[in-house]
């Protein structure tokens, strides 16, 4: 018999706030992360969405009084450390660490050694500050890389490895990242629009996300998900460029389908990636359309929080659940007048709905997509 997989507690550290609750707070109120940020290197200005690093240390200083943490290990740390007093590490439980960059920004300083940047040495990092028993296991994969990492832990536990898991993922809005998006010609000279017929590139953004997964029936609450699906199929198109058919992320959605045994007409909500990319978008919608689910509510978050890499999928995983614990849709911002071909049902303004049943997708470079299903426990 196949294990249930649930998720029993999730956390969030961004520009919006250092919890869920702020978190869900400015996202009613509309209020975005992103803003113009000057001059860096070759880039006399640009949008982003940057967690203020002042309002960061004064928080990190009610965890932790060392003073030799990076930007992103303090968001890493700060955001895990709720989730980690609620529950107990065995050897049993597993670390999960998702991230595309990582501690990039080291390479910066000529006194640092390449090994210092690797994901790897991240990992071990936040996870020996905890004091967990286990090899972390790091999860890099493009921009599926946050949602990827809850696949993952599904399957572990489901086949016995682990009895739980703790989730993290994290990126910082680096020089490196910077450029590379730049030199791509990928980045909006406004905040982004996803699915809009103006959209015209990314906005970045950093952020930490976590989550508790777990098989044990008695942690399981009303505020739960249960995670039922999952697909990853890499369509092999291009180094950047996403299939124009959608064929990998279809087929990364209807294997999640499958697994679920779910009929996609009780498909609540979708939280798709959303980029504001003209490929990205057009892409998902179409997609969403071979798959039927074109007039399923959908969202994208990056008009809230820019594109926050590795963390983009758990961050929206997290914000998804809370979506579906108060039957709230959110304003997917930045959309105004439909700008695929294909049209889709695009969430304009909040709104109260029953979700019952809820489907997170992502795509990155190198052709990977991520699908993931999940069910509200009531």
């Amino acid at each position: 018999m196949v294990r249930n997989v649930y998720i029993t507690d999730t956390n969030c550290v961004t520009p919006l706030g250092f919890d869920i609750a702020s978190n869900w707070e400015t996202l009613m109120k509309g209020n975005s992360g992103i803003q113009l940020h000057k001059k860096l290197e070759m880039l006399e200005s640009f949008y982003a969405s940057i967690i203020d690093s002042e309002k960061l240390d004064d928080a990190f200083s009610t965890i932790s009084g060392e003073t030799h943490f990076t930007k992103l290990e303090k968001m890493l740390l700060l955001v895990l450390k709720p989730l980690i007093e609620k529950q107990k590490i065995t050897d049993r439980t597993a670390f999960i660490f998702s991230t595309t960059k990582g501690n990039i920004s080291l390479l910066e300083n000529e006194n640092s050694s390449i090994e210092t940047a690797h994901l790897s040495a991240l990992a071990k990092k936040i996870s020996r500050f905890f004091g967990f028993t286990t090899e972390p296991i790091v999860v890099s994969n493009a921009c599926v890389s946050g949602v990827l990492a809850i696949a993952v832990a599904k399957r572990m536990i489901q086949s016995g490895v682990y009895d739980d898991a703790f989730v993290v993922a994290g990126d910082e809005v680096s020089e490196f990242v910077l450029s590379g998006f730049n030199s791509f010609q990928a980045m909006s000279d406004s905040p982004c629009k996803p699915y809009d017929k103006d959209r015209n590139g990314v906005t970045l953004g950093e952020a930490t996300a976590a989550v508790y997964i777990t098989s044990n029936e008695n942690k399981v609450q009303k505020v739960a998900v249960k995670i039922i699906g999952d697909g990853a199929i890499n369509d092999a198109n291009h180094i950047s460029g996403p299939s124009r058919t959608g064929e990998g992320l279809f087929r990364s959605i209807e294997s999640a389908f499958k697994e679920s045994g779910l009929e996609p007409e009780k498909l609540s909500y979708i939280s798709a990636h959303g980029t504001a990319t003209l490929y990205n978008d057009e892409m998902e919608a179409v997609a969403f359309n071979r798959l039927g689910l074109q007039n399923v509510p959908v969202n994208s978050l990056k008009g809230f929080y820019g594109h926050t890499l590795g963390a983009s999928g758990l961050l929206e995983t997290v914000i998804a659940i809370e979506s579906a614990r108060k039957n709230q849709l959110v304003d997917s911002k930045g959309f105004t007048e439909m700008g695929t071909t294909h049209p889709i049902n695009i969430i304009k303004g909040n709104a109260e709905q029953e979700i019952d049943y809820f489907l997170k997708t992502a795509s990155g470079f190198g052709g990977c997509n991520t699908a993931v299903l999940f069910e509200k426990v009531h």
